[in-house]
């Protein structure tokens, strides 16, 4: 198996206007590990996430993904990517979105039911998009995503609106893909979810403030739960 990371990034810097968005990251993905973006609102965790799909114009710094510059024509097929809204067509039914996304990316027919499996939708496979609660449709985003068995996903925030039970099932669904070998990006700003990756890059004011396992997160810090390694983590860097 490759040994190389997912994703690498070096003295990663962007702006939006005269803001420092992002400012000197140097961090990578492991392959075939599931890796908490993790944050609070405003941290930079989109910014990055659209940066290593190639959706972000940087203003310094280097990432590769595979080897291969971020944003390459080459990764398409590669890559999953999850927004914080719905990428969803309202007036297709999940069927129907799934069919139409997965002759763009010309995915086989058969990933269509895989995938409404897998995020748990067959209740709601022939109804309309629009009719759907706001977490049914984060999900059919995802299964979007998960057309084509993608070899890296960068998941933006897809456990927002969601209940405690498709929280847990979710996180368990990212567990298996990365036990398939598939290297996962997942942002989020509940810090409680630190816990359930393999590893978390801890983000404040678009610096990275830590690179560690949860358990190791706690080591560094001293603390109990991963909300309290966050604010000693921001207390030592405000010092």
């Amino acid at each position: 198996m490759n040994s190389s990371p997912a994703v690498e990034i070096a003295n990663l810097r962007v702006h939006r206007g005269k803001l420092d968005v992002l400012r000197d990251l140097t961090l990578a993905v492991p392959r075939g590990q599931v890796v908490g973006l993790l944050g609070p609102s405003g941290s930079g965790k989109s910014t990055l996430m659209r940066s290593i799909v190639g959706a972000q114009k940087v203003a310094a710094g280097t990432i590769t993904v595979f080897g291969v510059p971020a944003g390459a024509p080459a990764l398409r097929k590669s890559i999953g990517y999850v927004t914080q809204a719905p990428s969803v067509y309202d007036d297709l039914t999940v069927t129907q979105n799934l069919r139409y996304f997965a002759q763009v990316i010309g995915a086989p027919r058969p990933d269509i039911q895989r995938v409404i499996h897998e995020v748990e939708l067959e209740p709601q496979a022939r109804q309309l998009a629009g009719d759907l609660s706001g977490g049914q449709r984060n999900r059919v985003s995802l299964a979007v995503a998960l057309l084509g068995s993608p070899e890296l996903l960068v998941l933006d925030e897809p456990t927002v609106g969601l209940d405690p039970v498709l929280r847990r099932d979710l996180w368990a669904l990212f567990a298996s893909l990365a036990a398939r070998g598939v290297s996962l990006l997942v942002s989020s700003h509940v810090m409680d979810e630190a816990r359930r990756c393999d590893r978390i890059l801890l983000l404040h004011q678009g610096r990275l403030l830590a690179d560690e396992t949860p358990a190791g997160l706690l080591t560094l810090t001293g603390a109990d739960d991963p909300d309290d390694a966050f604010l000693a983590l921001v207390s030592g860097a405000s010092a």
